[in-house]
């Protein structure tokens, strides 16, 4: 049912139709809750299940694979519903907010069995993919809701991961605006996106479609304006929202903002004059608020963030380099860099690494104190191992303060909260024993809530139950009335009993017996042949076939108090439960600043614990003033080897690198396909974002400048239902690198030109090498087969040849995939197509082929003067000049040929070569 919508930002389940006029007064309730919620499907309380009824019931059957039954069928009005169990409905509202649903939750907001007439309902909450903080959310992932809202000239774009409280914001202006908001959608991957609904920023054809490339498919999966949707998995997508465009405006935006944070104005925060950013983070708040119940208590600050502060790693580069999610779908997700470094046992770990990994810093600063921290964990390890063993158990904080503050946590995650909050003490002292300056603050930043912590562990039971129904969620102890109707609730069968027992005597009916049942509640039954025996003051309930059924005022009387206690007992327990939920929002901002230290302890941990096992060194990074190289020794792609390692397959050979911004700017690196050209590219980009993170880096040693971006060309994929070929899409791709990329950035460039006829792949490969070298400045490694660029390290001062070596034998090639100074001497395609299989006639023959261009390469070569240098050897260019030339010689026999004819032949083709 969930299917994209044409022409939509993001994405819009379907709506349902329109219902019948509805014919019982429940129906009728329901109708009027579902006309204020016309785009969700409503979940109405029904006891113990939220049933659903008309369209909403038939979608949400087939998405949840649940029973469509139908109501009112007696009466000739065959009403469509199906239901879930409220106990266990967050997990179906889950798998509808994943594919794109909105729920609005009815409540009954009385209890149904002392109402005496329709029990009243209302929507107490509305979930949306944006808003959802449930706990079927992705450990290591955030769940962000995104806005637009324009403001003159300017874009502003917020986003707020509800179920963490992090909140940030920014702003961009001129041509390049929506290009950025386009990278922002694609790297942040929001769940929800809001917009005006008719705001001028998408009435604009060009913008809006531009925009819509965004939403066509799971963002990690495409690259940049080029690339076409390639879903990957359902669920993935962002749905869309658009609001009235009022909620946008200044004037109610940045208002509510500064209410909320309890500010005079934003300047704190960043957001001082950046009135489009407050209005995107305003229209967020809004939204939040009108569809959420609770507090918000959490989201206790918002971030300005800027693009340029970090190093910028597009949606292209991303994929390519396998960062999050393999390039191919179906993969295992173990040959990603963030799967392969992450040792986090932390969720709030795992999310802040996705996020260090998505976003190096650029602050020498920063990554000094990052790096500090980890050199610490590797020399101390039994305090690092100890650290860790600590945080193993710690649960989600930030998530489960977020069901707090929005009123959605039950009695068990009060208690999971508490015992995260109890592994604290050992956290700070393992932190304590490792000396840098980073984790010092860390343990500074640590609060142990002692006191949150001790109350509820005194509050609640140690093992509470899932509903308050049956009570028994609060501990003895904490509120004298609570305890006395226990007592009298427990006791309550000895006094039956007491009560049977006497009645037994006073009547001599010794088959008397007390007892109860929904219905009737308690009562006195009397078998027919004692009938004779029973006193006056017993009253008459009940005729049975054998027996008769009495009570009595004493057992009326009882029988309320009994039944008031248990009504009481759950009223005081929820009463008590929501003023322990109410104290724990109250310390919100204590338990933030706790979970992010956490988060942060962890990560240092994890990479600490990752360069120790893997034999990683500590990246040095000199100042700009100290020049922009880029040294590595014995450099190793972190990924593919820890692959060879667990398939117990050969030692991954290591390679060094050297680039600069003079001598060695452009590395021209030729060779075989399967030589290691790709990794090589590859590890060199990985070793940077590794560093700039924080990481440690696998290598010898390792001596970088700050990188300001990385951009790669790496391989492409045919978007034939957008009319895209793969030369387009590798042109595009190239075209913003050339239009993007300065001086202090890496660009990696695999096979430019490789999508089009050898003549043109070859010019324009020849005239980006070109560019970048007098144009850009930009380090760049640029993998080949075209050997005629071999000859731009002769002509140009920071060009340098490298190529990948292999080592001939009699049965074929060995691929050595160590990196060396100096061009390749020939392709051996041939001998990697062997390699693959390929049937030795076909080999065979590819080789007389070769062998015949060959020499028709000579011979065009031998007017050159003595000492000049001859072309490669793998003719990489046939020129179909040639090609009639050798069309005739294969014709003619030359057995029957005469002395003149053969001459006339030859002067007639060197006339036509």
């Amino acid at each position: 049912m969930a299917q994209k919508a044409s022409g939509a930002l993001c994405y819009n389940p379907p709506k349902p139709a329109p219902m019948t006029e509805p014919s019982t007064p429940l129906m009728r309730q329901y109708a009027a809750v579902k006309k204020d919620h016309p785009t969700a499907l409503l979940f109405f309380r029904l006891g113990d299940f939220y049933e659903l009824f008309f369209d909403d019931a038939v979608v949400a059957a087939k998405e949840l694979q649940i029973t469509l039954t139908s109501r009112n069928k007696e009466k000739g009005i065959a009403i469509p519903m199906c239901g879930v169990p409220y106990h266990a409905a967050e997990g179906y509202i889950g798998k509808l907010i994943r594919k794109g649903f909105k729920v609005a939750i009815c409540e009954q907001m009385e209890d149904a069995s002392l109402a005496k007439k329709l029990v009243r309902r209302a929507v107490t909450r509305v979930v949306t993919p944006g808003t959802a903080a449930d706990s079927s959310l992705g450990s290591d992932e955030n769940n962000f809701l995104a806005a637009l809202a324009q403001v003159g000239d300017r874009v502003g774009f917020a986003a707020l991961d509800l179920s963490t409280g992090e909140f940030r914001a920014t702003e961009f202006s001129g041509e390049g605006a929506l290009r950025r908001v386009q990278e922002e959608l694609e790297q942040l991957r929001p769940k929800e996106l809001l917009y005006g609904s008719a705001a001028p920023l998408f009435e604009n054809r060009s913008s809006r479609a531009l925009l819509e490339r965004t939403s066509e498919a799971p963002v990690a999966t495409r690259a940049m304006s080029a690339m076409g949707p390639q879903p990957r998995a359902a669920g993935t997508t962002c749905t869309e929202t658009p609001l009235d465009d009022w909620i946008f405006t200044p004037d109610h935006a940045i208002p509510l903002l500064e209410n909320h944070f309890g500010v005079l104005s934003l300047e704190g925060f960043g957001l001082a004059g950046r009135t489009a950013a407050a209005s995107a983070a305003g229209a967020i708040l809004y939204y939040v608020r009108s569809t959420q119940r609770g507090s918000l208590d959490h989201v206790d600050r918002i971030g300005w963030y800027e693009r340029q502060n970090c190093l910028v790693l597009d949606v292209v580069t991303v994929r390519n380099l396998e960062l999050i999610e393999p390039l191919f779908a179906g993969t295992d997700a173990g040959v990603t860099l963030f799967r392969s470094i992450d040792s986090a046992v932390t969720p709030m770990g795992k999310r802040l690494l996705r996020a260090w990994l998505l976003r190096p810093s650029l602050d020498l600063n920063e990554i000094h104190a990052r790096l500090d921290a980890v050199e610490a964990g590797v020399k101390g390890t039994v305090a690092r191992e100890e650290l860790r063993r600590a945080l193993d158990g710690v649960l989600d904080l930030e998530r489960l303060l977020s069901r707090v503050t929005l009123e959605t946590a039950n009695p068990r995650d009060v208690l999971a909260l508490a015992a995260s909050l109890g592994k604290i003490p050992a956290i700070k002292a393992a932190l304590g024993r490792m000396t840098a300056e980073r984790l010092t603050m860390l343990h500074t930043s640590l609060d142990e809530l002692a006191d949150l912590r001790e109350r509820i562990e005194k509050t609640i039971v140690p093992e509470p139950p899932l509903s308050f129904a049956d009570g028994g969620v609060i501990a003895a102890g904490v509120d004298g009335d609570l305890d006395e109707l226990r007592e009298l609730s427990r006791n309550s069968k000895q006094v039956l009993a007491q009560i049977e027992q006497r009645e037994r005597g006073r009547t001599s009916i010794s088959s008397l017996k007390v007892k109860f049942n929904s219905i009737f509640g308690y009562y006195i039954e009397v078998s027919k042949p004692n009938l004779n025996l029973v006193p006056p003051d017993y009253e008459r309930k009940q005729t049975l076939v054998g027996a008769e059924r009495f009570t009595t005022p004493e057992l009326k009387e009882y029988e309320a108090k009994i039944l008031d206690a248990q009504e009481k007992i759950v009223e005081i327990e929820r009463r008590l439960f929501t003023q322990l939920r109410t104290a724990i929002a109250g310390e919100a901002k204590r338990i933030r600043q706790t979970a992010l230290a956490l988060a942060e302890v962890d990560v240092l941990a994890s990479l600490a614990h990752i360069a120790a096992l893997r034999n990683y060194c500590r990246p040095a990074f000199a100042t700009l003033a100290q020049g922009s190289e880029l040294e590595i020794i014995e450099g190793r792609h972190p990924v593919i080897e820890q692959q060879e390692m667990a398939g117990g397959s050969e030692r991954f050979v290591p390679n060094d690198l050297y680039l600069n911004g003079n001598t060695h700017n452009i590395l021209l690196l030729t060779g075989p396909n399967m030589g290691g050209k790709s990794t090589y590219l590859r590890q060199t980009a990985l070793i940077v974002i590794l560093a700039q993170m924080g990481s440690f880096v696998p290598a010898r040693s390792a001596r970088l400048s700050v990188v300001d971006r990385v951009f790669t060309r790496i391989g492409a994929s045919d978007n034939l239902a957008r009319g895209r070929s793969t030369f387009m899409v590798e042109m595009t791709e190239t075209a913003a690198i050339l239009h993007t990329a300065t001086a202090r950035s890496l660009i990696l460039l695999d096979e430019v030109g490789r999508g089009t006829s050898t003549y043109d792949g070859l010019a324009i490969a020849w005239a980006a090498v070109e560019y970048l070298h007098g144009r850009v400045r930009a380090k760049t490694l640029f993998a080949t087969h075209y050997f005629e660029l071999t000859e731009l390290a002769e002509q140009l001062s920071g060009v340098k040849n490298y190529h990948v070596s292999v080592k001939e034998t009699g049965g074929g090639i060995v691929f050595l995939r160590k990196v060396e100074p100096g061009a390749a001497d020939r392709s051996y395609g041939i001998e990697v197509a062997k390699l693959a299989g390929l049937p030795n006639e076909v080999v065979v023959r590819a080789r007389e082929v070769l062998a015949e261009h060959e020499f028709a390469e000579a011979q065009a070569t031998a007017h050159l003067s003595p000492g000049a240098n001859p072309p490669a050897t793998q003719l990489t260019i046939f020129t179909p000049l040639s090609q009639p030339v050798l069309d005739k010689l294969r014709e003619v026999d030359l057995n029957r040929l005469t002395p003149l004819e053969a001459l006339n032949l030859l002067a007639e083709l060197k006339k036509e070569i």
